[in-house]
């Protein structure tokens, strides 16, 4: 990819440091791109390794054959700017010597190439027990014999021709500039993940993974003052296939795209996108300032993702990421009294790595596990972290939750995030009926900039769009809003989240951590939530 193209992508509001070269891969002909390799084959290159490391003194080993498959388009307004296919394709492979870890990768996926870096990572394993203070305690875990995954899709993304693909994206770009946008950016981002694990507890488990992230960012100007308003998409990106952009959105509320559904028309939100932005151009500036707010789903998973999914880490609680991205504040302490109020007794927050659709949605984590859901907060209450085989004791727990991930065959697995999300509300109640009830509020649509302070706690989040309630009604957008409290204060002020049929899905493609630094994509859902008395701040005023 070219610097200008990458450079680009920021303006989709994808920032660099979510995208690590090591993503790319090498250029691959698209019609390569569907042909995998034969599992029996597979099986013999991870029984070389197994076996390699077995001979060296390896007491526990697994093995990783991936091969990462990308696909990105990228537009604007009624040109192609750029398409890119790649492929990274390797072995990893992992090993326990003397109670400590050791780790090799190679490019060479044959039988020779897989038990020469199993053999290395014996080497490094023993290198690294020299130092090792404590060693590794792994959670048991049953092998699971020949099994497979599949996502559920119903159309391979890969195996649609480019022209339909532009011919979506080009369709998006006409649609909003139809309709007011003076610019317009879409792109579309596809990622195949054929991922091959064996262990020595004797699993053998063969996986193909699909995620597919359409995108566009819409500019108006007002031609007379020079100013300008932006609008990006309301889009998610989700574990699914090509038939994630084959229907049309579920429904509005009075005028304001906000609800997407399993499915997503880019045509749709382009259209709305462009006069949305327009609108921002005449809306008044938020008045500083508590209001009740009230918040889509489209906007509440990323404050989710930041204050719930990444404090309850465990590797971050521990300190394992004190150095490069923070610690938390939900210290094993508050866990262990049983009775830390994160939230109002409405909030119920879980981690699930099944859910259909979902970006972490697998079979089996990177350690072999199978994967599931389990509850991080009940009734407000904080019961539970995110723990992998090596940290599963820690919590007096007998099994991994089943969160292991690496973003590549040459990178080592580690602890990552699982879908984290809120329970939808028990009793029946829609978006009318909760903001009715508001006598001064906000209505926040779609995710912005957001800051956070290195233990998850002190936070300030911005929008997409932004509509002032009013005695139960909203009478006008608004612009400048940004809202501040803390990860406590702020899940302890839920007072009310709509019921099932609102629940929706957002998320992230690219969410860093590790270092070297590592991506992994996860999706946050909840319904539409209303939280009271919170501060909001106008971010358009001069000092």
């Amino acid at each position: 990819m070219k610097r200008r193209d990458f450079l680009q992508l920021s303006g989709l509001g994808l920032g660099a440091l979510m995208m690590p070269v090591p993503l790319w891969g090498n250029d691959i002909a698209p019609e390569a791109m569907l042909t995998p390799m034969e599992v029996t084959l597979q099986k013999q290159i991870a029984d070389a390794a197994l076996n390699a490391a077995k001979s060296k003194g390896a007491t526990y080993t697994d093995v990783r054959i991936g091969r990462y498959l990308n696909q990105y388009l990228i537009t604007r307004e009624d040109k192609v700017q750029n398409t890119v296919n790649t492929e990274s394709f390797g072995i990893g492979v992992r090993v326990l010597v003397n109670g400590t870890w050791g780790f090799s990768a190679a490019d060479e996926v044959t039988p020779a190439g897989a038990a020469k870096a199993a053999e290395l990572a014996v080497a490094i394993a023993k290198a690294n027990s020299k130092l090792q203070s404590e060693p590794v305690v792994l959670a048991p875990q049953q092998g699971f014999g020949e099994v497979s995954w599949k996502a559920p899709i119903e159309r391979n993304a890969f195996e649609v021709p480019l022209k339909e693909k532009v011919d979506i994206l080009l369709g998006a770009n006409a649609a909003a500039m139809q309709n007011g946008a003076n610019y317009v950016n879409s792109a579309l981002f596809l990622v195949n993940e054929q991922k091959y694990f064996a262990s020595s507890d004797g699993s053998y488990i063969d996986q193909d993974v699909h995620r597919i992230w359409p995108v566009l960012n819409v500019t108006a100007i007002d031609q007379k003052t020079g100013k300008f308003e932006t609008r990006q998409s309301l889009s998610s990106p989700a574990g699914m296939g090509f038939e994630y952009l084959s229907a049309r959105p579920e429904g509005k509320y009075k005028g304001v795209t906000t609800r997407y559904g399993k499915y997503y028309d880019m045509v749709e939100d382009a259209t709305a996108a462009a006069k949305q932005a327009k609108e921002k151009l005449t809306a008044k500036s938020v008045l500083a300032g508590k209001y009740d707010l009230v918040l889509d789903p489209s906007h509440l998973w990323l404050t989710i993702h930041e204050s719930v999914g990444h404090p309850l880490e465990l590797d971050r609680v521990l300190g394992y990421e004190a150095n490069f991205a923070g610690t938390s504040f939900a210290t094993l302490d508050k866990w262990k009294s049983k009775n830390f109020k994160y939230g109002s007794p409405l909030v119920n927050l879980f981690a699930d790595k099944v859910q259909p659709g979902s970006l972490g949605a697998v079979g089996y984590d990177d350690e072999g596990v199978k994967t599931k859901r389990w509850d991080l907060v009940k009734d407000g209450i904080l019961v539970n972290y995110q723990a992998t085989r090596d940290q599963a004791h820690i919590l007096g727990e007998k099994e991994s939750h089943g969160c292991c991930y690496a973003d590549n065959w040459s990178s080592v697995q580690f602890q990552r995030m699982p879908n984290v999300s809120l329970a939808a509300g028990k009793q029946k109640q829609s978006v009318d009926d909760m903001i009715k009830d508001v006598e001064k509020g906000i209505y926040i649509i779609g995710d912005g900039s957001f800051s956070i302070d290195q233990q998850r706690y002190n936070f300030q989040f911005g929008g997409q769009l932004f509509y002032e309630i009013k005695d139960g009604k909203i009478v006008g957008p608004l612009k400048d809003v940004a809202y501040q409290s803390n990860t406590q204060e702020f899940w302890n002020s839920c007072t009310a989240i709509c019921d099932e049929s609102d629940y929706r899905l957002g998320g992230s493609f690219f969410d860093g951590k590790g270092q070297p630094t590592q991506v992994s994509a996860v999706s946050h859902g909840s319904a539409t939530t209303r939280f009271n008395g919170v501060n909001v701040i106008n971010t358009g005023r001069k000092i």
